[in-house]
């Protein structure tokens, strides 16, 4: 039976309007920090604060594909992915797949470290912000050592960056679809709809 290909709808307005934001924030954050633009960084920052708990509401609450539980995946199927993406003939997901899905938990994780290292700081090194409770209960080197980590992090981040738009570009390839188009128009191919391909 001969495949039938489509595109339809997964990624909404909230998801794809959470990227391009993460991005834009991202870009801003380091460079007022490369620029020791303190105030601008702190906004920036609180801003990134917002956008990451709203996607934290997005996967519990919004659509199917933006859920956490839609892309949690067993070891054996993860271990399965990336084996058939080694020998060229990966499965396609409408949604993340096994190797994104990582890709997403791992950045979300270092992001949700970074804005909080960087309130932290904030509170205990400039005696601002939300935390500024917490001066009281840190001692100097503590406080210092939650600065370099806040740094350390955004160092780990810009060696995830790049690991994702590789993975990006090789989901892309091995696909035949164009994964960035996806992210700005929402819509992906499907195959035989109503396979497991569109759960």
């Amino acid at each position: 039976m001969s495949k039938i290909e489509k595109e339809i709808p997964v990624w909404d307005f909230p998801i794809r309007l959470f990227h391009w934001l993460l991005v834009v924030g991202f870009i801003f954050a380091y460079l007022s920090s490369k620029l020791h633009l303190g105030f601008l960084h702190s906004l920036v920052g609180y801003f990134l604060c917002l956008l990451l708990l709203a996607r934290i509401v997005l996967g519990f609450f919004g659509n199917q594909y933006a859920r956490f539980n839609s892309f949690i995946f067993t070891s054996a199927e993860t271990v399965a992915y990336f084996r058939s993406s080694i020998q060229g003939n990966p499965r396609h997901y409408l949604g993340h797949n096994p190797a994104g899905a990582l890709m997403v938990f791992t950045m979300l994780f270092i992001f949700i470290l970074i804005v909080s290292s960087g309130l932290v700081t904030l509170a205990v090194i400039d005696f601002e912000g939300p935390l500024l409770f917490l001066s009281g209960y840190l001692d100097d080197n503590t406080s210092y050592a939650i600065h370099h980590l806040h740094g350390w992090l955004v160092d780990i981040a810009l060696l995830l960056i790049p690991l994702h738009l590789l993975g990006v570009l090789a989901g892309s390839i091995q696909h035949k679809e164009n994964l960035v188009k996806a992210m700005f128009t929402g819509k992906k191919k499907s195959y035989q709809p109503g396979n497991s391909e569109s759960l």
